[in-house]
């Protein structure tokens, strides 16, 4: 199984990965204004002891119809946050499209870029690619998130998104990264309708035959919702069917809000996967 490079750490992407959500965010679509400032690190140092691999902070909301935020304001949210997580004997993730933001938190030790522009942003790739190891998530967004909601994606998006991470990520490799730091994330919401987001899910194997690991992104998603018929705070249940149904189908990294219940799902299906791959049938 492949690795994940970090700033830190080299990842083992043997077993699936939880990567815990910190939104220091007044306006994130699921938890916004629940966790700010000082509160914001004690959600961290949280989903730590239920056991998160990787956290992942931002300072922006991306919900559709979100405001962008002023430099400064998300350089006060993310870089106190950052400084004290890197504490934490954890791989530390800034969510961020800022290269400005994205220098500073790797000059804290942040190990991984979660960039939902997937680096398009001018400067961000030369960013990356300067840092010795850093990890970097590039992720699929049709439009912004000002206007996303407003107009989807027209066709069969599993290869449209194949292409766009593909070229994003021969890019970077030109510009020297190491294939070893880049993994993808389809971008589950990001301009996509319903249809287009299972899709995704369903034809995973499509993305992954080019042998980049995946991160999914599900957790209260609104797709879930529309599907469940359950409010955003009362998804945990069809998040964590999610998680376990995007591990399946070959995910290598899960990013959720409920730590602990998707830690807990995930220990059952490595026991069950265990037991598959140990007692396959022998042949003749």
């Amino acid at each position: 199984m492949p690795h994940w490079q970090t700033s830190r750490f080299l990842l083992d992407l043997q077993h699936p990965l939880v990567m815990g959500i910190v939104n220091n965010t007044p306006d994130s679509f699921s938890d916004g204004g629940k966790h700010q400032g000082l509160q914001a690190l004690q959600h961290a140092e949280k989903l730590v002891k239920e056991g998160a691999d990787i956290l992942d902070i931002g300072g922006e909301s991306t919900r559709p119809g979100s405001p962008a935020v002023p430099l400064d304001e998300e350089m006060q949210r993310v870089l106190p946050v950052v400084q004290e997580a890197v504490k934490f004997g954890v791989a530390i993730s800034v969510d961020t499209y800022k290269p400005e933001v994205m220098q500073a938190a790797l000059d804290l030790g942040a190990d991984i870029i979660n960039d939902v522009w997937g680096l398009r942003q001018p400067g961000a790739q030369q960013l990356v690619a300067a840092h010795p190891s850093c990890g970097v998530c590039i992720m699929h967004m049709h439009q912004t998130p000002q206007n996303m909601h407003l107009n989807h994606m027209h066709g069969d998006a599993v290869p449209q998104v194949r292409d766009f991470l593909l070229q994003e990520s021969q890019a970077l490799m030109q510009r020297g990264v190491a294939r070893n730091r880049i993994v993808w994330d389809y971008g589950i919401g990001f301009g996509k309708s319903v249809a287009q987001n299972f899709a995704l899910l369903a034809r995973q194997a499509e993305l992954l035959d080019l042998d980049f690991p995946l991160l999914a992104g599900w957790s209260r998603k609104g797709s879930l919702g529309q599907v469940s018929g359950l409010p955003v705070n009362e998804r945990m249940v069809p998040s964590v069917a999610a998680a376990l149904l995007a591990v399946e189908r070959g995910a290598r990294v899960v990013r959720v809000h409920d730590v602990a219940d998707t830690k807990a799902a995930l220990s059952i299906w490595q026991a069950m996967h265990e037991q598959t791959t140990t007692n396959s049938p022998q042949e003749n």
